[in-house]
């Protein structure tokens, strides 16, 4: 049990340690002092930290699941981030805040 919680503790320290390197290359990158090998190299590493923590977030996403199922197999749906951009039709026919083609959104 306590080589689980130190392996937690090091994917967790590891996972945070990626999120912080991956806000500094974007900030190097934003500030535009950076030569084009360099982008490409930092293009190169942000790549594969958000592939690194997008994998650790649906492997925890996945174990908070199947927690919550195992307690209360109603209590959760699984996240599925095109439910949120799909229109809820919900029958009432109310007319959306989009602007028309010839309008100006402003």
């Amino acid at each position: 049990m306590a080589k689980a919680k130190a392996k937690a503790k090091t994917e967790s320290r590891d996972f945070e340690q990626s999120l912080e390197r991956l806000e500094t290359i974007i900030g190097e990158m934003e500030d535009g002092k950076l030569n084009l090998d360099q982008m490409i190299a930092h293009f190169e590493e942000g790549t594969k930290l958000v592939t690194s923590c997008t994998a650790k977030l649906t492997e925890v996403e996945k174990k908070i699941e199947a927690l919550v199922s195992k307690n209360d197999p109603d209590a959760t749906e699984p996240l599925d981030p095109e439910d949120d951009l799909e229109d809820d039709d919900d029958g009432d026919n109310e007319e959306k805040d989009t602007p028309s083609q010839d309008e100006i959104p402003f």
